[in-house]
């Protein structure tokens, strides 16, 4: 039995049925965990749903920003809607209900204690541990699952709070929370989030670092594997892995073995072509 981790899918779904062929991946006996943004995009949004869903327990994904943005839109907060094709015929789709119900259930944050991985979208914040940021984690899962839930994503949007404090409730704490899980790439040496900072490390502002680089992360004893950040490109470092390779861009889509971490990732070359700074 493998178990892979695969980067950013974003409606790609004939590279991600290539990659599964090219890892011989049997959903008997292998295991599959999705980063997250199984969609937006790219041109097959709904396939890719439709797929990683019938893999039922063969595979895990987390919810990245462009997933939360598909349930925010479907919800009704179409604020920053562009009216994408792929999402469309998400939205227009005969088991709609089922996919949405199905994507709106995901965990925000997959811990595996006998593979010694834990995986997320985006980033933490440097004072949370693996036990702080699963129990936030959890806090936003329930919001997104309560018969509430069209509430949440009314005020999903928004780059502030930018500092944590144990005692944010309601729509800031979720808001920080989520931000910190499905959009991070920089933060300040104080904590502060760096949210709208999106290109590869030397290109932020004066003052920004990478989240997984701060010298007093509490994290950093647990080794994380992580998405989102495809101006970043394959990293290995700091016991995380970066596997947003922007196969949606012209890149590839990449898989890492998580129980032989030491070895080469495989990589699946991709067509692509756009701009990547351009809905990061």
């Amino acid at each position: 039995m493998s178990t892979y981790a695969i980067g950013d899918i974003q409606g790609c779904y004939d590279e991600l049925r290539a990659l599964l062929e090219r890892l011989a991946f049997d959903p008997d006996r292998d295991r599959l965990w999705f980063v997250g943004d199984l969609v937006n995009r790219g041109p097959h949004s709904l396939q890719v749903l439709r797929l990683v869903r019938d893999l039922g327990d063969a595979a895990v994904t987390v919810l990245g920003n462009h997933d939360l943005h598909l349930l925010a839109v479907a919800a009704g907060n179409t604020r920053k809607y562009d009216q994408d094709p792929g999402l469309e015929a998400v939205l227009a789709a005969p088991d709609r209900d089922e996919l949405l119900h199905w994507l709106r259930h995901r965990p925000l944050l997959h811990r595996d204690r006998e593979l010694g991985f834990t995986m997320i979208h985006a980033g933490l914040p440097p004072c949370w541990d693996i036990a702080r940021a699963a129990v936030c984690a959890r806090e936003v899962e329930l919001a997104l699952r309560s018969d509430d839930h069209l509430a949440y994503f009314l005020d999903m949007y928004g780059n502030k709070p930018k500092r944590w404090e144990p005692s944010l409730h309601g729509t800031a704490r979720l808001r920080y929370i989520t931000n910190c899980l499905t959009r991070l790439r920089y933060v300040e040496l104080d904590g502060t989030l760096g949210l709208k900072d999106k290109g590869p490390p030397g290109s932020q502002r004066a003052g920004l670092i990478p989240w997984f680089v701060h010298p007093a992360r509490a994290s950093r004893d647990e080794r994380i594997v992580f998405g989102h950040w495809s101006t970043l490109g394959y990293v290995a470092t700091h016991n995380v892995w970066a596997l947003d390779t922007g196969c949606l861009w012209g890149g590839s889509l990449t898989a890492l073995r998580l129980d032989d971490p030491t070895a080469v990732p495989v990589q699946l070359s991709c067509a692509g072509g756009a701009d990547p700074l351009a809905f990061a």
